[in-house]
């Protein structure tokens, strides 16, 4: 998942005991609880999920689904859903009269009906403060940047195809140091991003909803709180570490995109849907912007009709921020943990609504 259980074991023999075990142990009758974990197929589906089965000895029952309609007796008796990517809509909510607890194994929550959820009482959450994801997002965003900034996949092909493009390319290939790195979101992973850009010498600009204070910007540089529109007009780097939600779906439109100097790149490495898709593709066809990285798109994965795999000075990569080993370790255990937390009647942690 960008949040899912990383294992090899399978995941093939756990249906029949699964449904013979919630028959025995129906939510309601027993203090086990009934597990539904939700794994998209496009983020490893069964096979992902599949060490789940075995987090939980004696303390709960697992059912991994690759869909929530897939088993609609699992959802009938969930208690738990923990979800990698796995849309729980008002309808899945409303299927599930038991259910407690509905935990995001991923930093997003936006595939997760958060209204209905409210209006049921339960709890959403996310591994938001656990900075699962943090080191290998901020790496990620880096390689995107210095890939735009050094040309390296028109130079890979234009040598692959016998091309010295050299000639061609040498007045577009710049350098991070000394250019403003405008941050959309100075959370845990923006944070991680800032921290890296003061090793390459970049100026930090940053906004968000509230200062990060005056020691954190002293520790990153002398990092600047800017409006939105003023942060896209300062920066030769845009990078987007915000979640996804209503009021910051298209954040960079057309109207935005406008804003930023026809030198700059936009990264994404955090929800496709935070910008206009077609909008940036228009901007990068006419060259009023540079370029853009993107690990995210919405919808995922893409459809062949998507403008920006077609257009130019592009770098793509199918949401890998945040999929490493490590990181899918940690990830897990994170997720794990509120759900174990929650078992033993702990406080939650990262309840998004």
């Amino acid at each position: 998942m960008t949040a899912e259980t990383h294992t090899d074991m399978n995941a093939e023999t756990h249906t029949e005991t699964h449904t013979e075990t919630r028959t025995e142990t129906n939510a309601g009758t027993s203090d086990v609880k009934n597990i539904l974990a939700i794994v998209s197929p496009h983020v490893g589906g069964r096979t992902a999920g599949a060490a789940l089965a075995g987090v939980f000895p004696g303390q709960a029952h697992v059912t991994v689904v690759e869909t929530a309609d897939e088993d609609p007796a699992a959802l009938h008796d969930a208690q738990i859903i923990i979800t990698g990517l796995g849309p729980v809509t008002a309808e899945h909510l409303a299927a599930a009269p038991h259910l407690e607890l509905v935990q995001c194994a991923s930093h997003g929550f936006d595939y997760v009906d958060l209204e209905a959820a409210r209006d049921r009482g339960i709890p959403v959450c996310n591994i938001g403060s656990s900075g699962a994801e943090k080191q290998n997002v901020a790496e990620q965003t880096f390689a995107l940047m210095l890939a735009l900034a050094k040309q390296l996949v028109p130079a890979h092909t234009a040598l692959v195809e016998a091309d010295w493009a050299l000639p061609r390319l040498q007045q577009s290939i710049t350098e991070l140091s000394g250019k403003t790195l405008g941050i959309i979101g100075l959370g845990h992973i923006g944070a991680e991003v800032a921290r890296r850009a003061v090793a390459f010498d970049m100026n930090i600009v940053y906004t968000g909803p509230k200062s990060a204070g005056p020691e954190t910007e002293a520790r990153l540089g002398g990092a600047r709180r800017l409006d939105l529109d003023e942060l896209l007009r300062t920066s030769d780097y845009v990078t987007l570490h915000a979640p996804l939600t209503e009021e910051t779906r298209n954040l960079l439109d057309a109207e935005r995109l406008a804003l930023l100097k026809p030198t700059a790149f936009v990264i994404n490495t955090a929800r496709g849907a935070l910008i206009d898709q077609d909008a940036l593709a228009d901007a990068l066809a006419s060259g009023t912007l540079a370029g853009a990285g993107i690990d995210v798109f919405d919808p995922e994965p893409p459809t062949a009709a998507l403008r920006l795999l077609k257009a130019p000075n592009v770098v793509l990569s199918p949401h890998v921020a945040g999929v490493t080993r490590e990181t899918l370790v940690r990830i897990a255990l994170a997720a794990v943990q509120n759900v174990l937390d929650h078992l033993a009647g702990k406080p939650l942690r990262d309840i998004v609504s």
